[in-house]
């Protein structure tokens, strides 16, 4: 771990994002408990201000439960250019200190600032001048954790939030890891917990010092990686410009729906979508997954490949539709809450037959509906595959 040791890497998470960019840009919110999320019945928090946590309320939270327990909480839509506005700032800001930026998501990233400590100071200096930035510039407050590999850097960033920042060396290392509660390591949730707990393993330190047979009969094969990940062992490097690797479109629906009609229709309008936003990033996807979670929540996955890949909305509908048929063949009944169409296996689209008429033809269509759409907004035009029997939609069908 010699090598690892000389690493500086951060990890810096904004403080409870979308919320505090409500806050900012909505001061007269500020002090209140402010849920940013879905408001309808089936609606999910997607954030939580730190006044409303205090009530135990936190993000993918059913709102019904957030506003049982306190329902004196604002809550606003989310706003997804919005915050995806505000991200590209916080993100410029790390890459005036080192182009070596992870993006985890709009609100966290992994920062290698190894080679830039001898011309910009330690790691520390270069995490409280990014918090400084940010605070300064976005009016946001963020929190940066500080080690030697990305496992431990994401623990630290945790440890003193909001608005604050923690290391972990070599001189504190086995004293912050060990106390740290099982379940804050990755890979032990909800299901695992209970035999973990079982086992006598209680904490890091437990699991580090666990013996071979314990590690079987908790983890099986994955015994070794776990007291790694316990231990603070990480050799994964920071990956700059790391590439989406999967695309995906759901809906969680107010009502359950029944019956193959109405769950194809909105099956397609998922596939359009994800079909959508391949084409918009110059993708192809070689995998096509779809997600259906019943009323009682039980979830269910079922996927095929595509071969060759493809960013056609026609193709991925109809191999999407497939597969819902197939699902539905065992449970023609079942109420569903939650449907999703999800494409991966993403890559470069290969180069297209240019004597293939009917492949041709559909791309044409794709792109002009993509057109209208980037012009005139995404409901302007719908296809009439989406359409039930004499509906019309609200811009033009095609």
């Amino acid at each position: 771990m010699r090598r690892n040791d000389a690493r500086a890497i951060l990890h810096i998470d904004m403080d409870a994002f979308y919320a505090s960019v409500e806050e900012r840009d909505r001061p007269e919110l500020k002090g209140k408990p402010l849920i940013v999320g879905g408001t309808s019945g089936r609606g999910v928090v997607a954030a939580a201000n730190y006044v409303v946590r205090r009530f135990g309320v936190h993000s993918a939270m059913p709102m019904n439960e957030a506003l049982r327990r306190c329902p004196d909480a604002v809550c606003v839509q989310p706003r997804m250019a919005r915050y995806k506005e505000v991200s590209a700032l916080v993100f410029g800001i790390f890459r005036e200190f080192t182009p070596l930026v992870e993006g985890l998501s709009l609100d966290e990233a992994f920062l290698d600032v190894t080679s830039s400590q001898q011309l910009l100071g330690s790691a520390e200096s270069i995490g409280g001048e990014i918090r400084r930035r940010i605070a300064g510039r976005i009016g946001l407050t963020a929190s940066v954790g500080i080690a030697s590999n990305k496992l431990l850097a994401k623990i630290a960033s945790d440890l003193n939030k909001p608005d604050g920042m923690c290391r972990i060396g070599p001189d504190n290392l086995r004293d912050v890891l060990d106390v740290l509660p099982i379940e804050k390591l990755f890979g032990v949730g909800p299901r695992t917990l209970p035999a973990v707990h079982a086992a006598g393993i209680r904490s890091f330190g437990d699991l580090r010092q666990a013996n071979e047979e314990v590690l079987w009969r908790v983890f099986g094969k994955h015994g070794k990686s776990m007291r790694d990940r316990a231990s603070g062992l990480d050799n994964r490097p920071v990956e700059p410009n790391r590439e989406e690797k999967s695309i995906s479109a759901e809906e969680t629906y107010a009502r359950d729906i029944r019956g193959a009609a109405a769950l194809t229709v909105q099956l397609l309008h998922l596939a359009d979508r994800a079909a959508s936003r391949l084409r918009s990033q110059e993708l192809a996807a070689g995998c096509v997954n779809v997600k259906i979670r019943r009323a009682d929540f039980t979830t269910y996955s079922r996927q095929r490949t595509l071969d060759p890949p493809t960013q056609n909305t026609a193709i991925i509908s109809a191999v999407a539709n497939t597969l819902l048929e197939q699902w539905l063949s065992t449970q023609p009944d079942a109420a569903v809450r939650l449907l999703g169409v999800g494409v991966s296996d993403l890559q470069t689209l290969p180069q297209r037959d240019l004597f293939d008429e009917d492949s041709a033809q559909v791309s044409r269509l794709d792109s002009a509906i993509d057109g209208i759409r980037d012009r005139f907004g995404t409901h302007m035009v719908t296809r009439a595959s989406l359409l039930p029997s004499g509906v019309s939609g609200p811009g033009s069908k095609v």
